[in-house]
C-alpha cells in the first residue's frame, strides 16, 4: 500500500511539473508574438521581381494573408474584401501596406502572382520564392499548407492547397497585432484594420 501510495505521489508531481512546463511555453509564446517581430526572416521575391525581405512588414501596420492563384474561392474572396476595407480605413494608401505571399511557389511566380492580385487589387503585393525558403516562411509564420492531390490515384497530377485562411495583421514594427477570419463580418474587420492604423 505505501509503494502505490509513493507512486501516485510521484505521478501527480510529474504531472504538475508536465502541466508547469507547458503553461510556461504557452506563456513564453504568447510573450515573443508580444514582444518581438511576428515570423522569421526571410529573403523572398516580391511581384515585380525585385528582391524583398522581413523589413518591408515593417514601417507601416501590415494586412499579410497567405495564398495561391489556383484557389478557387478563399483567396479571390479574401483579396477582394481586403481590398475594400483597406479602400474605406486607408483611402490614400499611407497607414496601412497589405502583402500576399503564395503557399504555393511551383506554380505562382511573381509575375503570375502580380498578374493575379492585380485584377483584384492595386494595393495588395505579392510574394513569392523559391519552395524551400516559402517552405520556412510558412512555418515561421506559423501558417497551415498542406498540398493535396485532386485525384488521389496520380499524387503527381493536378493539385489544390490546403491553407490558414485568416488574414494577420502586424503592428509598423512587425508585430502581432490579431487576425480577420475567413468571412469575418465586414463591419468587424473594418474596425480592426482602424485599429490597426491606429498603431502606426
Amino acid at each position: 500500500m505505501k509503494t502505490v501510495r509513493i507512486i501516485l505521489w510521484a505521478a501527480v508531481v510529474v504531472l504538475a511539473g508536465v502541466l508547469g512546463w507547458l503553461t510556461l511555453e504557452m506563456t513564453r509564446s504568447k510573450q515573443e508574438l508580444a514582444d518581438g517581430p511576428f515570423g522569421v526572416p526571410f529573403q523572398l521575391v516580391a511581384q515585380d521581381g525585385q528582391p524583398i525581405t522581413e523589413q518591408a512588414l515593417r514601417g507601416k501596420p501590415t494586412a499579410l494573408f497567405f495564398g495561391f492563384t489556383h484557389c478557387p474561392e478563399v483567396c479571390p474572396t479574401t483579396l477582394y474584401e481586403l481590398d475594400g476595407w483597406l479602400a474605406k480605413v486607408d483611402p490614400d494608401g499611407t497607414k496601412l501596406q497589405a502583402y500576399f505571399i503564395t503557399v504555393d511557389p511551383e506554380r505562382d511566380t511573381p509575375e503570375l502572382l502580380g498578374q493575379y492580385i492585380s485584377n483584384v487589387s492595386g494595393r495588395i503585393k505579392g510574394i513569392s520564392g523559391s519552395p524551400d525558403k516559402i517552405a520556412e516562411v510558412i512555418k515561421g509564420f506559423r501558417v497551415y499548407a498542406k498540398k493535396v492531390p485532386l485525384d488521389e490515384k496520380d499524387p503527381n497530377g493536378d493539385y489544390t492547397m490546403d491553407h490558414t485562411a485568416s488574414v494577420f495583421l502586424l503592428d509598423s514594427q512587425g508585430r502581432f497585432s490579431g487576425t480577420i477570419a475567413y468571412q469575418e463580418n465586414p463591419d468587424t474587420a473594418v474596425k480592426k484594420l482602424e485599429n490597426l492604423a491606429a498603431k502606426g
